[in-house]
């Protein structure tokens, strides 16, 4: 019994969070993390080249 209470711990944990990633993928954003990832390509944006450093 206590492997599926860790088991469904984990999976809400780390279901909505997968969920954000893979909606921000299909609406096209390159770098999620970056606050200009609806309009940056990930050689030009600036933030992006700061957190890559």
């Amino acid at each position: 019994m206590k492997d599926y209470v860790i088991i469904a711990i984990i999976a809400l944990a780390a279901g909505p969070s997968l969920w954000y990633i893979i909606r921000s993928k299909k609406k096209g954003k390159k770098c999620i993390g970056c606050p200009d990832s609806c309009c940056c390509s990930e050689k030009s944006c600036a933030s992006c080249k700061n957190q890559k450093a």
